[in-house]
């Protein structure tokens, strides 16, 4: 029996790996076509390409302009070579099956506020993934390029008990909306990244079934970026996502931290957080070695809100109101469940789930005020 359940999970864990790395294989196929229109490189743009591939764009004077991949290419051997030309570019989802690929991207040129979607079809071709095909549409937008990112946890349990728990779905969808709709981008990080689990889910509430069945964003949610993958250069803010997952793992990740207050003091940005999402910040610390709590007013859920006779909260690593004030800080909230936001400085928190937009406003009210 021994021996058949190792080669079970011999064969999952094989599974599991292969499709990890096919997965960034994949990635790496579309970023050097990124890279490549973002800072003139040819030589990435057909790394990424087949060479006999066609792009199919629109054109004003043709229902459908084809371009061979060779044409493609010299557009971009025009510009200054590796010089950044205006184009941001994301990879928005990726499916594959065996040696053959869909994808998409979005690149956007603030200056010209123009967004492109890109769609992709792959093939592994002697080893290698190429784009075989590509078609585009643009329209006009709002994007700025400006972008936040959402720290999330990938703990599925109170602690160590079997209780299950996850990051705020409403918190998550209230405050992303918020964003995207300001022309802001959304990144999601995890200590671990990929998938996190999710809780509190009402598929009554309109906003929330939106994101729900949106692939795009829950292709972002099962994808969430690792802290090895983030360059904390090109955020404004970083907003801590409660639900009973932030009592863990974030808190005490260091990684997560280093982001977070790099982003603070080095971007001169804005750290926030929701409910329990708060737990992320009670462990920050400067550059000179103070809590960055200490002497800050700072909401989040209050500890008398919590069931103390609940068996979730017997696996409570510690208290957000009593750590906070432990540490020089002032928590505020208020009865009841209604929104409630306190800023102070560049610290910007939200009581509970209520609050996710309102927090959301005053961080895009301080970037647009100090631009």
């Amino acid at each position: 029996m021994k021996k058949i359940f190792f080669t079970v999970l011999f064969a999952l864990l094989s599974n599991l790996s292969f499709a990890q790395s096919e997965q960034s294989l994949i990635e790496n196929c579309i970023q050097n076509y990124i890279d490549g229109t973002s800072y003139n490189k040819p030589d990435n743009i057909i790394k990424a390409f087949y060479a006999e591939a066609n792009l199919f764009l629109s054109h004003k004077e043709k229902p459908l302009w084809v371009v061979p991949i060779s044409e493609y290419v010299s557009w971009f051997q025009k510009g200054n070579k590796g010089v950044f030309n205006g184009r941001l570019g994301k990879i928005i989802s990726i499916e594959y099956y065996n040696d053959i690929a869909i994808a998409k991207a979005e690149i956007i040129i603030p200056e010209k506020k123009q967004e492109f979607m890109d769609m992709f079809l792959l093939k592994k071709i002697e080893g290698e993934w190429k784009i075989i095909s590509k078609s585009a549409s643009s329209k006009s937008s709002n994007k700025s390029g400006r972008k936040i990112l959402f720290i999330v946890s990938n703990a599925h349990y109170y602690g160590n008990s079997t209780i299950s728990t996850g990051n705020s779905f409403a918190e998550i969808v209230n405050a992303y909306n918020t964003f995207v709709n300001s022309g802001y981008a959304v990144d999601f990080v995890s200590p671990k990244g990929g998938a996190i689990p999710l809780a509190y889910i009402n598929t009554s509430d309109s906003l929330q079934k939106q994101y729900l069945y949106s692939q795009d964003f829950m292709y972002a949610v099962k994808h969430t970026l690792s802290p090895k993958e983030i360059d904390y250069k090109i955020y404004k803010a970083v907003h801590y996502i409660g639900g009973g997952s932030a009592m863990y793992d974030v808190p005490e990740d260091s990684d997560i931290q280093r982001i977070a207050m790099q982003v603070y003091e080095d971007n001169n940005g804005i750290i926030s957080s929701v409910c329990h999402g708060t737990a992320g910040i009670v462990n920050l610390k400067t550059k000179n070695g103070e809590f960055l709590v200490e002497g800050k007013k700072v909401s989040g859920y209050p500890d008398s809100f919590e069931k103390q006779d609940g068996e979730y909260f017997k696996h409570f690593p510690f208290l957000i109101q009593k750590t906070i004030e432990e540490r020089g800080g002032t928590f505020k909230f208020v009865k009841g469940n209604g929104s409630y936001v306190e800023e102070d400085g560049r610290v910007i928190t939200g009581q509970n789930f209520l609050s996710s937009n309102a927090v959301a406003l005053k961080i895009i009210e301080w970037i647009e005020k100090n631009n």
